[in-house]
């Protein structure tokens, strides 16, 4: 086989996977975590107030510790907030107890 078809495929593979690493890369800057807004069961990680600790385990639809992963900007005109609201997760923890 012709060593030179073999290093320009080589290389043209390096190119193209570099080119979706890139890609990936992007997306990810452009999403952020949406508190409040994620139904039972289909939240994407660990809970902020610790009741659980991966996807998919949120209880509650649109508890405020649960959260998924957003187009920037969208967030709070989803009903959500960028950050978790330790104050009604607290006010939620004392009712339970």
């Amino acid at each position: 086989m012709d060593k030179n078809l073999i290093v320009r495929t080589a290389f043209a593979s390096l190119i193209a996977l570099s080119s979706i690493g890139v890609a990936q890369a992007a997306d990810e800057g452009s999403k952020e975590k949406c508190f409040g807004v994620a139904k039972a069961g289909h939240n994407d990680c660990a809970s902020a107030n610790g009741s659980h600790s991966c996807a998919g385990e949120a209880k509650t639809d649109n508890a405020a510790g649960d959260w998924n992963s957003v187009a920037k900007g969208t967030c709070e005109k989803m009903g959500g907030k960028l950050s978790a609201a330790k104050d009604e997760m607290m006010k939620k923890e004392m009712k339970k107890g």
